[in-house]
């Protein structure tokens, strides 16, 4: 069964196989149903028809008799009659009193019979309650079919005087035959439909599944970091298929231009944090600086002319390129400031979902816990704190080259808090480096400057939240970030 979801060719395959079988199984039973309805038909009619028939030998027999026509003289009456009208209609018959009791029967016997001595109750009460006088029931013995008939006889002025009982075999054998042959046809024609079945649904499923599964590679290949191929429509390409791959390139261009807008955001703030760094590196010797040129100045003896002209010559020349220099750090200082903060009311699980969608990678799970979980954030930096964790983890998991790597982002309520979770199966952080995590410039990977966590955790605190981390090397990590709902 898990195969069979796994593929969507081999459901097609399957379906379209197990859609024949159906059918003919179907088919089977239906067929066999309407043979025994005729059947029962069939033989009720014929019953009828015999029944019919004896009633008219009857009735001539009372006409032409010598015996006065009284129910107690019906054994005389039919005593080498009955057998008659037994050889012309081939059927026994047997002639009971209106009481139900057994007055004669054609079945030949040196013994009294007693099977058939006496009339059930419920068909003497059915016979009187029927306006025709009339009862026919079916039943069971040793395995045999029968049919059975119970007639009112009445005398020449419509006077009741007997009850006339015919059972009937039903004689299956030329039905059975029949239904035989039509099933041997059926099923000669539904195994060759099945053959038809099978070739048509392997090359069906196939086509299909084919563009799927240029599709599926594609998406495969799909990278944040690269520039994606679209896919080139076929001509004979179905209408679905069609939709399908066009919305994958609409999917390719929205790509790109996330990707542009994602990287020159990440560029600017690896130069916003690097221009704080500069600022910072570039104010500290300033003041000692000025202070020493100045102290100089003043200690500096006047009685020498030309000394005291060349040293304030000397003097204002440095302090005017301290001077620039103060300006060029208060620039980079100024650069890398946050922007401004424009805070408006979210809701925290739409816009972590709306930060996910630009990853591709399949082993990504979301798990929202609520519906909708309202905070005051500005929407920018919420999705670059979704997206700088996501990255962290993604690169973890192919530090680690894991075989079935997992991301799981949750976003729950704890408290007052909103809360957002990133957890995944990567390489991990050593337990020495757990608190370095969020230093800037710190990183463990080959490439990158260190500033991503350092970043998250400076937006994070800024709408007084915290980010915390929990690691088992090699294993697993969990990056939880909390902030006040709203």
């Amino acid at each position: 069964m898990a195969f069979y979801k796994r593929s969507l060719r081999n459901r097609i395959f399957f379906s379209m196989i197990l859609l024949i079988l159906l059918a003919s199984v179907l088919i089977a039973v239906v067929t066999i149903f309407q043979y025994r309805e005729e059947a029962r038909d069939y033989h009720r009619e014929r019953l009828l028809r015999k029944e019919a028939n004896i009633m008219e030998n009857i009735d001539y027999v009372l006409q032409n008799t010598t015996y006065p026509i009284e129910t107690d003289q019906i054994p005389l009456i039919f005593k080498e009659k009955i057998y008659e009208i037994k050889d012309i209609h081939k059927l026994e018959l047997y002639l009971y009193d209106l009481d139900g009791n057994l007055l004669k029967s054609s079945k030949a016997s040196f013994f009294k019979d007693t099977t058939h001595s006496k009339i059930p109750s419920y068909v003497l009460e059915a016979l009187e309650s029927g306006s025709d006088k009339h009862f026919v029931e079916g039943f069971n013995e040793e395995g045999q079919d029968y049919q059975s008939a119970y007639s009112v006889i009445t005398d020449l002025y419509f006077k009741p005087l007997a009850i006339l009982y015919l059972p009937y075999i039903e004689d299956d054998g030329f039905i059975n035959k029949e239904l035989k042959e039509n099933l041997s046809r059926l099923g000669m024609a539904y195994l060759v439909m099945l053959l038809i079945a099978i070739v048509l649904a392997y090359f069906l499923s196939k086509y299909i599944t084919r563009s799927l599964n240029d599709v599926s590679q594609k998406i495969l290949e799909t990278r944040l970091n690269k520039r994606n191929k679209k896919i080139v429509l076929n001509e004979n390409s179905t209408e679905e298929i069609n939709m399908l791959v066009k919305a994958y390139n609409g999917m390719i261009d929205e790509l790109e231009v996330s990707a542009a807008q994602l990287a020159t955001n990440e560029r600017e703030a690896a130069w916003r944090e690097m221009a704080k760094q500069v600022a910072h590196e570039i104010k500290n010797p300033l003041t000692p600086m000025r202070l020493t040129v100045q102290s100089f100045h003043r200690k500096f003896d006047p009685a020498d002319p030309d000394a005291h002209r060349k040293v304030e010559e000397y003097s204002n020349t440095l302090i005017q390129q301290i001077d620039t220099m103060s300006s060029i750090a208060e620039a980079f200082s100024t650069y890398a400031k946050m922007p401004a903060q424009q805070d408006e009311t979210l809701n925290v699980v739409l816009i972590t979902k709306l930060a996910l969608e630009i990853f591709n990678e399949n082993y990504i799970y979301y798990f929202p816990e609520e519906k909708e979980l309202i905070a005051r954030f500005d929407r920018t930096q919420l999705i670059r704190v979704v997206t700088n964790l996501i990255k962290n983890s993604i690169q973890a998991i192919e530090q680690a080259e894991v075989e079935e790597p997992r991301i799981e982002v949750r976003v729950f309520s704890e408290g007052n808090n909103a809360v957002i979770t990133v957890k995944d199966n990567g390489i991990g952080v050593a337990e020495e480096n757990l608190s370095k995590v969020f230093e800037p410039k710190f990183t463990t990977k080959t490439s990158g400057m260190g500033l991503g966590l350092a970043m998250v955790k400076k937006i994070v605190q800024t709408y007084k939240g915290k980010i915390t981390l929990e690691s088992t090397e090699n294993e697993q990590t969990t990056f939880k970030v909390s902030f006040p709902k709203s």
